[in-house]
């Protein structure tokens, strides 16, 4: 009853619904009609006509059932018809059950409520969210997906077997295709099996299906074919098989050897030809490009023509004819655009305001869009919650209609009960309509949809003007583009005229000035002409004789200063040649002769009995290391080429000399005569007639002046010549002739005793390979190898030695780099010879001493060696003195030692530290029970802690017996203090008269021995300083068995930082195709090192590892200059001690992929060009390209690789670098001791930590040796419940805090920079603090925990603690760490393995010795140094010594960065050179001049500059009448100084702006002054040096001078400041101290630049004009690259104590103010760090008491107390930095900006710092370093 009571009420409500549902329905169908190709989903309209038809059927009544239901009904089991259940997709549905049938619109289920597979959507709601193609890639047209579904916002693509990626985009591995390509499909690799088995797919390219890395001897597009040099059957039988042929090609089918030269018939012209591998080859490419192409061509057959493409052909058809059209109408135009030029610049600058304008008009309609956007997607929001409610209401409607009219029939209503209770409803629902909460909401409602509608139209309109504006702002952009264009047109064509204008105005005043001087001299000559005639004709035989003895005479002056300025030039160069020659004594020749005899009989030996095989490697290495004769060989032919120059030069100066005085005597002969004649002439003129004698007089006059001149210059040239010293210069030359020959003679014999060594070397070389094998003939060549490199080695001390006095002699130039380059040819002798692998025999008598090239602080804590050992047991004097001396290493006065010794059988160690001796017997295993060939030694020593390792190997298998012993120190030493100066290190005997300790006393050791390594140094018995008592011929080395531990010393390669392997030619093994590969594996504990290099000119290839991660850097001519591909995501570190597999691939010439282990780490693209290299560098390179200008600013570094390499190949091809001729300082093996990371460097928020079952409060020893340059940080912690152990520096004293007792060591100075050794020992008992052998000790006041062996693991921490501490992080290096386990032996610890390693390096140590403080002094307008460091340097600078160069000196830490920094904080720059110019007044000012100056000034200077014009160098007194400057002008130096009131200016020749290093030398002396160029050209002048005492005041400038200064002197372009680079400035010889003010200098860096202002780490500021203020408003806007994550921005100050300050501090950056209030800031902290490398744009913004910040769109502001008396004051604005005088206590940052900053502005305005008011310090104006 409460249903039909309540009908009346419902059945409005179902009518509004309905009609609500429609209208919907409606709306929807009119904005979301569209259909996709391929589906079969009906329209909204239809499904309206399907559920009207339902609805209607449903009002009915039953149907008889022979008439059936009407479509879209289904019969039920009573008989009824009932509507489909079918959501509106499917019109029918089967009788009974209701299952819909042929569901449309892609959907399934029994209701059609499901979208099948492949498609996604709502088959309930419909429209716009029905069932569509999966987009998996592109939805119908390309969808392989097997299914897919939402999540997350996205789409989720579940793919067929074939396809992979997130939305099937690519094909699945082992797939090859592109699915993003209509009509493409992807299909399975056919590499026919021939790729890699290992892999679950076949190996292809995923694009082309070419297969990669063709394995079983094939090749081909599908390995379908046997590789060139080998045949059979790839496809099926899988039988390629090597040709048979000795070299020759065979048929790829049958094997048949293929003819060299196949025959040609004989009657015809045609030539021979010889098919070579190389046609074979190119045979196998065509091949492969026909494969190639015919894929090509079903790629592009298989590109979808459909009605898609055919509409896309169209649209680019109708763009070219429309491009067309405009390309003509622009041709028809382009003399009508060039007319109206004018007026289109016009026209540009109205476009640019109305752009500008649109712009504003377009951010604020953007905002508001962007609003109006939201407030819709909250009313469409609301509005879909509405209508889903409202479908619940419909629903539960109809269902209430449903069950009324079944409630009617059950109950059997009649008609008119049915009618009335509907009136009653209906009246009831009017009532509810009637009530005044309806009648508001429908009132609501009502407005809100009129409010709607306006909104709706507002936004179309909004849209509609939107849509204009775009559209302007195209044709705005384009006509903007256009104008640009033809103004830059203009601009040439008007620079083009103007430079044609001015060449011709030169042109015409030239003509114009030669054309008047022509007519002056036209008119002389007429007027002349007859005077000259009747002249000549009387003075013709009186000036023969004058005129001859003039041209003689002119003659000899010009050869005089010619040889003059030849000798001079070349004196230099001979002193030095005669130094260098006078070093070389008889002995030494005479040891070269005997030497080079005995290496000529050592070659005929060797070439006499080598026919072995080189099984090992171990000849090779030999050969290898001789070959460093060739390069001695070299120096000595290069140094006999010069001593024969030197011979010639002088022989030729020697003949000059007598060539001019004998030319002297003569002409003054020849004058005399002259003179008589000419006086002679002059009487006979005397007695003619007076008109004779008026007019002869004077012509006669006029040549006696002549002769006069003539004659003084004479004297003055012989007085020259005898103030030369003639007889003095005349026997330095015999004596440097004398020297010369001897030298040339000595070198003669050297040469010839060394040529036929190099002939048979090299014959050697070419033989090996025929030889047969013979061991005693290996090992005479082996021993005779290593006997010519100690001989050679025993002369390089010597040669070392007069090397050094040479250089302290003679510091020029070419002296030094020829002694430069003879250092490196014997540090490559002494490379080669460590690496040399061989041993050496020992009778008994013999000894070497060793060269080992650690450092012996190196081996204060820790020593570690090890090497390989052979006894001869059958030799009768070991039978009958067994107890044997193996080798010594230690003191000459036998303390402080390690040793190592047979005795009673055994094999023991020994060492002393000061004390009583150690004696570690290995009892375990008797010597005679060693086997007969090598076995492995290894002793260790860690604090006073030993033992020794003796590993047995065996020769059928890999097993291995080992066997340790430990022993350790019972007294107070820890550390093996070697002395430098007397250590030594002898190994099989000693020399006689050196005592031995007695513990070693013992005989000399018989049989064989090898050394292996030294700490983690790999070191031989080849590279020694003596050998005793060792004779090649009847001791050769013993032959190493292939034993089994020895086999991976044949697979890797050590490299160990100083050597390089290169391989020349590399495409004899392969060849550069479409894809180019390199493939190698690096093992590694470094950060940093070279791993391969290509060069080839300018053009480069490097690949590096810098920071433990992959940096690779190339350049192949590319017009953007090079590429970079850096793992910058950090995907895989290298530096981990373990083998990584890098792979190179250039594919196509245009894309650089990094591949790590077999995973994609980065690409890029780049132009499409081809590799230019032929040979490679691997693990380093030679110094001179390391250091050259074309690479070195492109390399991370210039660090060899430090590890171990294997499997180099290029294009899949081995490569053996141990043979390739050009390999240096490599060697077999990879010891692991030299990949322990033993060492660790802490940043001071660095540390290190591992977990280890320890107990550091019961028993416990540990120790560690470090080093730093700060007071305090925290060195070890170690926590075990609420007891803290720590180790920790603080104020230079190392403390010991043990649970709160502390111990302290005496001495505070402990921060020095040299390493200090740390023991720790905690007993029951008490606490030990050691520390470098100085013991402190106190109670363990907790004896409970004695005997307390905790289980758990603890964690201990290196360096510093995550966890809250007392103490700072470390800030330095520890090394050789150890300390007691529970559950291992005592060993050095290995960082490597530690769990934790937070910003810490575990290779290296940076830490040096404290830098040479920057020594300024304090002037008016000098840079302050800023920061604590700095003022502490200020305090001491009295103790500190002056730097050896003039200029200020770097720090020796270059390239020391932040942590948080990615670029270092000071960029790479050329050692004591700096750079002037930006501004002009760019100088340094230097106040100390020494008090000889007026007498003699002699300066040297390098310089390097692009500049014409430019001040170097000046100094004056204060008026500036005496000066003397140095300066460039048009391109030419000028050396000019007064003498007197007569200003002496000597000018260059030829230019030398030309960007390359030149020396000059200036000198002013008493009458002379001389300018000398490269030290070959020679200017000079002579003065009056009977002038007024010369004298000048400070300053000396350096660069550049003060404003105003030297105008007065010196031309106006030439007064400013010198634009490059000057370095090693020096006065008399010494180096001129550092400059008292420096302004606007900076180092001169290396490598790439870019625009910008650069302020350095040495501190500076710029001070702009006055032109610039802030005051109460303003707004700076400015760009930064900061190069440190602190430092002073901006700060401007008032007297009345206002300022404002801008900083950064850690990356934040902070904006500080005080208006005469108080101090208020705001700041901003961006999420990335500012110290990234990148530019970054800061804003800021003031309105009076209001400041907003601005960093890179991060906003912050702070409003301040209001000023009500604040005025505007026009105070001073400093950049990068402040004086400290003008810095507040309440800065936080007072250290100077270090970094770039460009595109300064101040209120819209920019500000050019060249313009600037002062530019004080190390600030570069204009010019940043980019790298």
């Amino acid at each position: 009853m409460a249903l039909i009571s309540a009908w009346p009420l419902v059945s409005p409500v179902l009518f509004f619904l309905r009609c609500f549902s429609s209208s919907t329905a409606s709306s929807e169908g009119s904005v979301f009609q569209f259909d996709i190709e391929g589906s079969s989903a009906v329209s909204t309209q239809e499904a309206t006509v399907i559920r009207g038809q339902q609805q209607a059927v449903a009002t009915g009544s039953w149907v008889p059932f022979a008439e059936g239901c009407q479509e879209g009904f289904y019969r039920t089991s009573s008989g009824k018809c009932s509507p489909c259940n079918c959501n509106g997709n499917a019109n029918r549905c089967l009788d009974g059950s209701g299952i819909c049938v042929d569901c449309q619109r892609n959907t399934t289920g029994q209701h059609c409520e499901q979208c099948p597979d492949g498609f996604i959507g709502d088959a309930v709601r419909g429209v716009p969210t029905f069932c569509q193609p999966c987009p998996c890639p592109l939805p119908a047209l390309a969808n392989f997906a097997v299914s897919c579904y939402r999540k997350s916002g996205s789409v989720r693509c579940v793919c067929k077997e074939n396809y992979a990626g997130p939305n099937c985009e690519r094909c699945a591995p082992g797939y090859y295709g592109n699915p993003l390509l209509i009509g493409s499909t992807c299909k399975k690799c056919d590499c026919n099996g021939n790729s890699d088995p290992n892999l679950i797919f076949e190996d292809c390219d995923e694009v082309t299906g070419q297969c990669r890395n063709c394995l079983h001897h094939t090749t081909g597009f599908n390995c379908e074919r046997c590789a060139p040099g080998y045949y059979g059957d790839a496809r099926f039988a899988k039988n390629c098989t090597a040709c048979n042929c000795g070299g020759r090609m065979c048929d790829s089918q049958t094997g048949e050897c293929l003819a060299d030269s196949p025959e040609v018939s004989t009657d015809t012209d045609c030539p021979t030809i010889s098919c070579d591998k190389c046609i074979w080859d190119l045979t196998d490419d065509i091949r492969l490009s026909v494969l190639t192409i015919d894929e090509s061509k079903s790629t592009l057959l298989s590109i979808s023509t459909g009605v898609a493409a055919q509409r896309r052909l169209n649209d680019l058809n109708l763009t070219t004819i429309h491009l067309q059209e405009a390309m003509s109408k622009k041709k028809n135009h382009a003399m009508l655009w060039t007319i109206q030029v004018d007026d289109a610049a016009d026209e540009m600058n109205d476009l640019l305001r109305e752009a500008e304008t649109l712009d504003e008009q377009g951010n604020e309609a953007s905002s508001k869009g962007r609003l109006v956007q939201k407030e819709t997607t909250e009313i469409n929001n609301r509005a879909s919650q509405l209508v889903q409610q409202l479908n619940n209401i419909r629903d539960n409607i109809e269902e209430i209609n449903s069950k009324s009219k079944y409630y009617a029939i059950q109950q059997e209503l009649s008609p008119e009960e049915i009618a009335q209770k509907r009136s009653v409803a209906e009246e009831m629902l009017k009532e509810i309509k009637r009530r005044k909460p309806f009648t508001n909401q429908r009132q609501l409602a009502d407005e809100e949809e009129n409010a709607a509608k306006e909104l709706l139209q507002q936004i179309e309109a909004f849209h509609e003007k939107y849509n204009d504006t775009r559209s302007l702002v195209t044709d705005v952009l384009e006509q903007l583009s256009e104008q640009d264009v033809k103004l830059s047109d203009l601009e040439e064509a008007l620079h083009q005229a103007l430079d044609y204008v001015i060449q011709t105005e030169d042109i015409n005043r030239e003509n114009t000035a030669r054309l008047q001087r022509q007519e002056k001299q036209h008119g002389k000559i007429k007027e002349q002409i007859n005077e000259v005639n009747s002249t000549l004709l009387s003075a013709t035989t009186i000036l023969e004789g004058p005129q001859k003895v003039n041209s003689e005479l002119g003659e000899v002056i010009k050869n005089a200063s010619g040889f003059y300025a030849e000798i001079d030039g070349a004196k230099k160069e001979l002193q030095e040649k005669i130094a260098n020659l006078s070093l070389f004594d008889d002995d030494l020749v005479e040891k070269a002769m005997h030497h080079a005899h005995n290496l000529r009989r050592l070659a005929d030996e060797l070439d006499g009995n080598l026919y072995g095989v080189d099984s090992n490697g171990l000849v090779q290495r030999a050969i290898n290391a001789s070959n460093v004769y060739e390069n001695i060989a070299g120096y000595i032919e290069e140094a006999n080429k010069v001593a024969t120059l030197a011979l010639n030069t002088t022989n030729r100066v020697k003949d000059a000399a007598v060539g001019i005085d004998t030319q002297v005597i003569y002409h003054k002969g020849k004058s005399e005569e002259l003179l008589i004649r000419a006086m002679q002439l002059q009487r006979t003129a005397h007695d003619s007639s007076s008109y004779t004698i008026a007019d002869t007089s004077w012509q006669v006059n006029g040549t006696f002046a002549r002769m006069s001149s003539l004659r003084s210059q004479l004297m003055r040239a012989i007085a020259k010549m005898q103030s030369a010293e003639t007889e003095e210069a005349r026997e330095r030359l015999e004596q440097a002739q004398l020297k010369t020959a001897e030298a040339v003679s000595a070198t003669t014999t050297v040469t010839q005793a060394t040529t036929p060594m190099d002939e048979n070397v090299k014959l050697w070389s070419q033989n090996l390979q025929d030889f047969q094998h013979n061991s005693e003939a290996y090992d005479s060549a082996v021993h005779s190898a290593g006997d010519a490199v100690q001989k050679l080695t025993e002369v390089f001390p010597q040669l070392l030695d007069k090397l050094r006095k040479v250089e302290q002699k003679a510091p020029a130039n070419n002296i030094s780099s020829s002694i430069q380059r003879i250092r490196e040819l014997i540090a490559q002798t002494r490379s080669v010879a460590s690496k040399v692998q061989v041993s050496m025999m020992f009778e008994g008598q013999s000894a070497v001493e060793v060269n080992p090239k650690i450092n012996v602080e190196e081996l204060k804590s820790f020593t570690s060696m090890s090497l390989y050992i052979k006894l001869h047991k059958d030799n009768p004097q070991l039978a009958a003195s067994p107890d044997r001396f193996i080798l010594y290493l230690g003191n000459k006065n036998a303390k402080h030692y390690i040793g190592l010794a047979i005795k009673n059988d055994n094999l023991v160690y020994i060492y002393n530290l000061g004390g009583q001796d150690v004696e570690i017997p290995l009892d375990s295993k008797p010597v005679s029970t060693w086997p007969s060939y090598f076995s492995i030694i290894k002793i260790e020593r860690i604090g006073r802690h030993g033992k020794m390792f003796l590993t047995v190997p065996s020769l059928s298998s890999t097993a291995e017996e080992k066997f340790i012993k430990k022993g350790e120190v019972l007294g107070p030493g820890s550390l093996l203090n070697l002395e430098p100066e007397n250590a030594v290190f002898y190994v099989g005997g000693v020399p006689p008269g050196f005592k031995l300790p007695p513990s070693l006393n013992l005989p000399g050791f018989i049989g064989c021995l090898e050394l292996a390594t030294l700490n983690d140094d790999v070191i031989s018995l080849y590279n020694f300083k003596h050998v005793y008592n060792i004779d090649t011929t009847t001791s050769p080395p013993c032959a190493r068995d292939k034993l089994a531990f020895t086999q991976s010393r044949a697979v890797s390669y050590f490299f160990d930082g100083s050597g390089y392997a290169l391989a020349r030619n590399i495409e004899r093994r392969g060849k550069f195709s479409q894809v180019t590969r390199f493939d190698i594996e690096v093992r590694t504990p470094t950060d940093s090192g070279l791993i391969l290099l290509m060069i080839n000119g300018s053009m480069f290839f490097s690949l590096e590892m810098h920071d433990g991660f992959l940096y690779l850097r190339y350049d192949f001519g590319f017009s953007n200059g090079p590429m970079l591909l850096e793992d910058s995501m950090k995907k895989a570190r290298i530096n981990d001690a373990k083998f990584h597999e890098i792979s190179i691939i250039y594919h196509n010439s245009k894309k650089m992929i990094l591949v790590v282990d077999r995973r994609h780490i980065k690409s890029v693209d780049n132009e499409r060009t081809a590799m230019p290299f032929t040979d490679i560098y691997i693990g380093g390179a030679p110094t001179e390209i390391l250091h050259s200008s074309s690479i070195s600013s492109h390399l991370a570094g210039s660090i060899g690789f430090k590890g171990c390499m294997k499997g180099f190949q290029f294009q899949k091809k081995d490569f053996n670098l141990l043979e390739e001729p050009g390999t240096l300082g490599i060697s077999y093996g990879c010891p692991e001791d030299s990949l322990m990371s033993r060492n660790a460097y802490f940043n001071g928020e660095s540390f290190i930590a591992s977990s280890q079952k320890v107990s550091l409060f019961t028993e416990f020893e540990g120790g560690f040796n470090f080093r730093t340059l700060q007071p305090s940080g925290l060195l070890f912690y170690y926590s075990e419940g609420s007891d803290v152990l720590s180790i920790s520096m603080e104020r230079g004293a190392v403390v010991l805090n043990a649970s709160g007792t502390k111990i302290q060591s005496p001495e505070r100075n402990y921060n020095d920079g040299k390493t200090h050794f740390i023991i720790t020992s905690v007993t029951p008992e008490r606490y030990e603090l050691t520390v470098d052998d100085k013991k402190q000790s106190k109670k363990n006041p907790a004896k409970d925990r004695a005997g307390k062996s905790p289980d758990s693991i603890k964690k201990f921490y290196f360096g510093g603690s995550p966890l809250r501490t007392q103490q700072a992080n470390f800030t330095g290096c520890i090394s050789n760490a150890y300390f007691t386990r529970l559950d291992q032996e005592v060993e050095v610890e290995d960082f490597q393995k530690y769990s934790e390693k937070v910003q810490a390096s575990l290779y290296g140590c940076p830490v040096e010795s404290p830098p040479v403080a920057l020594l300024h002094k304090k002037g008016k307008n000098s840079s302050k140094a800023k920061g604590n460091r700095n003022k502490k340097v200020g305090r001491d600078k009295d103790k500190i010594s002056q730097p050896s160069s003039g200029l200020k000196k770097l720090y020796q830490v270059n390239f020391q960065r932040e942590p948080q920094c990615h670029l270092p904080m000071n960029p790479k720059a050329t050692e004591h050179a700096y750079q002037f110019g930006g501004t002009a007044n760019s100088r340094q000012e230097l106040d100390h001049i020494p008090k000889d100056f007026s007498q003699r000034a002699q300066f040297s200077i390098s310089l390097k500059t692009h500049s014409s014009h430019g001040m170097i160098f000046y100094i004056s007194d204060e008026k500036e009448t005496n000066f003397m400057a140095l300066f460039v002008a048009h391109g030419r130096l000028i050396f000019m100084f007064n003498a007197g009131h007569q200003k002496i200016r000597i000018k260059s020749q030829e230019k030398y702006n030309d960007g390359l290093w030149h020396n000059v030398i200036f000198i002013r002396g008493k009458n002379i002054g001389r300018l000398i160029i490269d030290g070959l050209r020679v200017l000079e002048e002579s003065f009056d040096g009977n002038v007024n005492t010369w004298q000048v005041t400070e300053p000396l400038y350096i660069g550049g001078v003060a404003p105003g200064k030297a105008v007065k002197n010196i031309q106006i372009n030439s007064v400013y400041s010198f634009s490059g680079c000057l370095s090693n400035l020096q006065l008399n010889g010494r180096s001129l101290t550092s400059a008292s003010q420096t302004f606007s200098v900076t180092p001169c860096y290396e490598g790439p630049s870019e625009a910008g202002t650069y302020f350095s780490s040495e501190g500076g500021y710029v001070v702009l004009d006055e032109s610039f203020s802030l005051g109460l408003k303003f707004e700076v806007v400015f760009e930064i690259r900061p190069r440190s994550s602190s430092g002073i921005l901006l700060h401007g100050h008032s007297v009345n104590g206002e300022y404002l300050n801008m900083h950064m501090r850690n990356g934040q950056v902070t904006v500080k103010l005080n208006n005469g209030i108080r101090d208020f800031s705001t700041s901003v902290t961006l999420k990335q760090s500012l110290c990234d490398g990148r530019w970054h744009r800061i804003a800021v913004i003031r309105d009076a008491n209001v400041v907003q910040l601005d960093v890179d769109s991060e906003v912050n502001h702070v409003v301040g107390p209001l000023n009500p008396k604040a005025t505007d004051h026009r105070e001073p604005v400093f950049i990068g930095g402040v004086p400290e005088s003008l810095l507040t206590s309440s800065l936080t940052t007072r250290n100077s900006f270090i970094g770039c900053i460009r595109n300064f502005m101040i209120d819209e305005k920019p500000v050019s710092f060249s313009k600037a008011a002062l530019v004080s310090g190390a600030v570069s104006i204009n010019t940043c370093p980019a790298a």
